[in-house]
C-alpha cells in the first residue's frame, strides 16, 4: 500500500516513482516493494500513471485518489490487472482548469495474481505428497480453526516436519520463502510462514504453506509439472502443529483474494472433495498437467470499484 500526495502549479514538470519519491504522510505496505512500482510522468498538463511489474505473474492493483481540480481517465477507486515483466499505463490525470492550481493524493494496494483468472473447474488436482502415501485431513473447506474468508476452501494435512511436498498442479513458481524457523497457534506468527506460490495455466494461484526452514527446492521463474518436488513440510507461521496447508485462489482486487473449491485425484476415486478427519492415499501421477507461459501479456482492465481504504 502507498499513500502519496502531490501539489503542482499549472505547467510544472515532474518524473517520479510513486514508490520512491513522494511528499506528505506516507504509509507503505507492499508484499515486495522492489518488484512492483508506481511511476508517474508529466506530459504538458497531464500526469500519466504507470505500473512497473517485475514479478513472475500479473498483479492486481487498486488505486484510491484524492483529486483537486483534476479528472481521471478512469473511475476511482480503480482496479485493474497488470501483466508481468513490463511497464503498463494505468490511467491519466488532467486538470479541469489548467490555469488554476491542482493537486492529487493516492493510496494503492496490490496483490500478486489476476482478477481476470477463470478457474478450470474440470481440473482434478493431485494430492501434494508422494504416490502411495496416506495423510489425514485435519482441516477441510470451512475448517473452524482458520479456514475462513480468503482461506475458506483450503486443505490441511497432518504431516511430520520434513515430509516431501509435491506440486498438485503445474505452473510457474512466482514466490518462495524458506528463511523462517518460527511458528505458533496465533495470527501474530503469520509473517513467519514459509511458502511456495505457483501460478497455474488458468491464472489461479496455488499456495503451499508452513514449510520447513531451508526446505524449498524450487526458485521463482521455474516451470514445474504436476508431481515435481517443491519443498519439505514444516511448522512455520500461523501453525498449531506440523502440517501442510494448500489453497487455490484468484484475486478480487488490490486488497482481497478469493479461495476456490477444488477436487483431488486419490488412489480410490477420480475426483474427490476432501473431508475433514478422513485419510487419503495419493495415486500414481498420470499426465494431467499442461505447461503455462512464463508470463501473460494481459492488457489491464478495470473490474469495478475497489474496497475502501483504512
Amino acid at each position: 500500500m502507498l499513500l502519496s500526495r502531490f501539489c503542482f502549479p499549472a505547467l510544472s514538470a515532474v518524473l517520479c516513482s510513486g514508490c520512491l519519491t513522494h511528499a506528505g504522510r506516507t504509509t507503505t505496505k507492499f508484499e515486495n516493494p522492489l518488484a512492483v512500482k508506481i511511476l508517474t510522468k508529466r506530459d504538458g498538463t497531464q500526469t500519466h500513471f504507470y505500473v512497473d511489474n517485475r514479478e513472475y505473474c500479473e498483479v492486481t492493483m487498486t488505486f484510491e485518489m484524492g483529486l483537486s481540480n483534476l479528472k481521471g481517465s478512469a473511475q476511482f477507486p480503480y482496479t485493474a490487472t497488470f501483466p508481468a515483466h513490463g511497464v503498463t499505463e494505468a490511467f491519466i490525470l488532467s486538470p479541469e482548469n489548467p490555469d488554476q492550481k491542482w493537486e492529487y493524493s493516492y493510496t494503492n494496494y496490490f496483490k500478486l495474481g489476476s482478477s481476470e483468472a477463470v478457474h478450470e473447474d474440470s481440473y482434478i488436482y493431485q494430492l501434494p505428497y508422494a504416490p502411495g502415501s496416506t495423510y489425514k485431513v485435519t482441516q477441510a473447506f470451512g475448517g473452524s480453526f482458520s479456514h475462513k474468508g480468503s482461506n475458506l476452501y483450503a486443505i490441511d494435512w497432518q504431516m511430520r516436519e520434513g515430509t516431501p511436498v509435491y506440486a498438485a498442479r503445474g505452473g510457474i513458481v512466482v514466490k518462495t520463502k524458506d528463511t523462517s524457523d518460527t511458528g505458533g497457534g496465533s495470527m501474530k506468527f503469520d509473517p513467519y510462514n514459509n511458502y511456495v506460490l505457483i501460478r497455474h495455466e488458468d491464472g489461479t494461484l496455488g499456495h503451499y504453506c508452513h514449510l520447513k526452514k531451508g526446505g524449498v527446492c524450487v526458485r521463482p521463474g521455474q516451470i514445474v509439472k504436476v508431481g515435481d518436488k517443491l519443498a519439505l513440510s514444516g511448522n512455520t507461521g500461523f501453525s498449531s502443529g506440523p502440517h501442510l496447508h494448500f489453497c487455490v485462489f484468484k484475486i478480487k482486487n488490490g486488497r482481497e483474494r478469493v479461495s476456490i473449491p477444488i477436487k483431488f485425484q486419490t488412489a480410490g476415486d477420480l475426483a474427490v472433495t476432501l473431508l475433514e478427519g478422513k485419510k487419503y492415499q495419493a495415486r500414481t501421477i498420470t499426465a494431467v498437467s499442461s505447461t503455462p507461459l512464463a508470463s501473460s501479456r494481459l492488457e489491464p482492465r478495470a473490474i469495478g470499484r475497489g474496497a475502501p481504504g483504512s
